[in-house]
């Protein structure tokens, strides 16, 4: 088994190399992306996951799929959408199911968000959505997607007991460094991943504000600038 190792690619983009050496990448959006690393892109993937529908979080994936064969794993409408644009290896699921591939045990939780692409004009991607992934070493960690603060986080907490929580902080769009804090001390998580922040004006939340929120609650934040990996 290796070191989990997670890298920032901007914005909500990341790659994830888990303990049995799979290279994960959430919700790839690099072409646009003003904080996106280019020295970072990501040469190879053996899983892509994405959240929801909106470009900066779904434009990438399928260029990414068919250059590198992974396995793309989203929401009906996505997976529908997707297989329109040549990709070749999906896996569909909806919120509550569970599926294993490559080894990794992954399951589609709720989000509160909206959901669609604009490619010649507005396609609905069925609703946003997370992801609880159990890794090979049993470690489990929570991919929240774009969100708000919402009461069922207490659930995922009890069922599936993740580790790290990757949550938005932006502000505006998703939640705040303040929800975002509530969430983590409801998740009952070691370590927040922040994201969706520092990337536009609009996006006032910082991980400074997320560290202050948090101060005494024992939860660490793991600080990366776009590109850094931490093992």
């Amino acid at each position: 088994m290796q070191t989990l190792a997670i890298t920032w690619l901007g914005h909500s983009s990341f790659r994830v190399r888990t303990p049995g050496g799979n290279e994960l990448l959430f919700d790839p959006w690099f072409t646009g992306n003003p904080s996106f690393p280019e020295a970072a892109r990501p040469a190879k993937a053996d899983l892509i996951l994405v959240s929801h529908g909106h470009f900066d979080h779904l434009t990438d994936a399928a260029a990414l799929a068919k250059s590198t064969g992974a396995t793309v794993v989203g929401i009906w409408e996505i997976y529908r959408y997707l297989g329109t644009k040549g990709v070749q290896n999906l896996e569909p699921m909806n919120k509550g199911g569970t599926i294993t591939v490559k080894g990794l045990r992954i399951t589609m939780t709720d989000a509160r968000h909206s959901s669609s692409f604009e490619d010649n004009g507005v396609h609905y991607l069925g609703e946003a959505a997370g992801f609880v992934v159990k890794l090979e070493n049993g470690q489990t960690i929570y991919y929240a997607g774009d969100t708000a603060l919402f009461g069922d986080m207490k659930l995922i907490a009890e069922l599936y007991k993740p580790d790290i929580a990757f949550l938005p902080i932006g502000d505006r769009f998703t939640m705040g460094p303040d929800t975002a804090a509530i969430a983590a001390k409801w998740l009952g998580v070691k370590q927040v991943v922040p994201m969706h922040c520092e990337t536009f004006p609009q996006l006032t939340g910082t991980v400074e504000q997320l560290e202050q929120y948090l101060a005494g609650s024992g939860i660490d934040v793991l600080k990366l600038k776009p590109g850094e990996t931490a093992e």
